[in-house]
Formats: structure tokens, C-alpha cells, sequence
């Protein structure tokens, strides 16, 4: 049985240099979002983690964003953010999946074997960018293959997001892995058609749980007279 059901997971994250940063508050966002009908919750760091899990009991889809000098890959990178992840306790470990080279050469591969190894019952959610690193996530027997990566590498930046199609090939070439929608999606019409594709489950977090890029879109939008 899978640790995720199917609906809408929201991503509560405040990361370095935003407003909301360091002010211990993910914990009643995520529980804001569960009262909403939330069925999991993406979280980033440690502390947040902890704080989310006294506020809700709902399985948690745990990253660590660290950014290395050596790499452009900064969604649970390392050794030390899986073992941070599995010693707080998330139902599920996101892994950036993409073809980019990892901090201190560590492989992708390396870090699947040991979550399976150490946490068996922890899933893996593959933060994939384009069709190759969802095959490289299927070859690796992750439980997830989400889209959240796309338009965020240099070989699919500018592709417009929600991909319709690239959710569509997903579900169609992966039948056995669950596929999650995440990224891009802002409005009501957006999410309709993200459903449509045939994903199990998505994830939504800036238009939820991010007021300063919420108030921007709106501030963009005003035609004062």
C-alpha cells in the first residue's frame, strides 16, 4: 500500500532569504492546508519537518535543499540530507532525479540503495526534469515520478509549466509507478487539466503557501485608474 493516497499534497516551504524563513510557522500552514482537505504535505528542512509533524498526522514528502559549489543540484544532494530525512521520520524521500552531477560525486543510485536498505517502508519521489530522468527514476524502482523539475535545468529551461503532455507521456510509459503533477499550477482551470492527464496525486505549493509570490501575481495584474 502506498504511503501517499490519492488528492492534493501542498508544499509548505519558506527557504532562505524569504519573508517567511526561520519563523517556526510550516507547522500551522500545514495544518491550514490538512483542514483544507490536504492529504500530504512537501516540507523542506528539518526543524519545519518537526514542527509539521506536531500539527498534523498526515505523510510528509520530506526534502533538504542544500546548495553545493560543485553542483547544480540542490534537492536532497547528499548522503547527509537522506540520513537528516530518515532520522526525522518522513513517509517519503524526495530525490532530485535529474542527469546533473551530484556534490562530492555522489550517484543517485547510491542514495536509492540505502534508504531501501536502511527504511524499507520509506518511499522515494523522483523530482524529475524531462523523459530521460523519469527513466532513469523508473529503472531505480522509485514509488514517484513527479514533474518537479521541469523548466528548472538548463536542457528544459523555458518549457512552459503545467506540461500537459509530459504528464500524459508519464502515465502512459510508466503505468507501473505513480506519477505526480508539481509545478506551475496556479489556477482551478490548470489543476482540471493536470487531472485529466491520469496522474495519482499533485503537488502544489507557491499558490497556496507562499503570500509574497501570491501578492506579486496580484500586484502584476493591477490596471489602476
Amino acid at each position: 500500500m502506498a504511503n501517499l493516497n490519492r488528492g492534493l499534497i501542498v508544499s509548505c516551504q519558506a527557504v532562505k532569504g524569504e519573508p517567511l524563513y526561520g519563523l517556526g510557522i510550516m507547522g500551522y500552514m500545514a495544518r491550514a492546508a490538512v483542514a483544507g482537505g490536504a492529504i500530504g504535505i512537501r516540507a523542506n528542512y528539518v526543524n519545519d519537518i518537526a514542527d509539521i509533524k506536531k500539527e498534523v498526522d498526515v505523510p510528509i514528502i520530506g526534502i533538504i535543499k542544500e546548495v553545493y559549489s560543485d553542483s547544480d543540484v540542490y534537492i536532497t544532494p547528499t548522503l547527509k540530507e537522506v540520513k537528516a530525512l530518515l532520522d526525522i521520520g518522513c513517509e517519503v524521500i524526495a530525490l532530485d532525479c535529474t542527469k546533473r552531477t551530484r556534490p562530492n560525486g555522489e550517484k543517485l543510485q547510491d542514495l536509492v540503495k540505502y534508504i531501501r536498505d536502511k527504511a524499507p517502508s520509506v518511499e522515494i519521489m523522483a523530482d524529475c526534469s524531462d523523459f530521460e530522468d523519469a527513466e532513469i527514476a523508473h529503472k531505480l524502482g522509485f514509488d514517484y515520478i513527479g514533474s518537479t523539475m521541469r523548466g528548472y535545468t538548463p536542457y528544459t529551461k523555458g518549457i512552459e509549466i503545467p506540461d500537459y503532455d509530459f504528464l500524459m507521456r508519464l502515465v502512459k510509459s510508466f503505468p507501473d509507478t505513480k506519477i505526480i503533477a508539481e509545478g506551475g499550477i496556479w489556477e482551478r482551470d490548470q489543476l482540471a487539466k493536470v487531472c485529466e492527464c491520469g496522474v495519482y496525486a499533485v503537488v502544489i505549493g507557491s499558490s497556496i503557501t507562499r503570500p509574497k509570490d501570491i501578492t506579486q501575481r496580484f500586484v502584476g495584474a493591477l490596471n489602476l485608474c
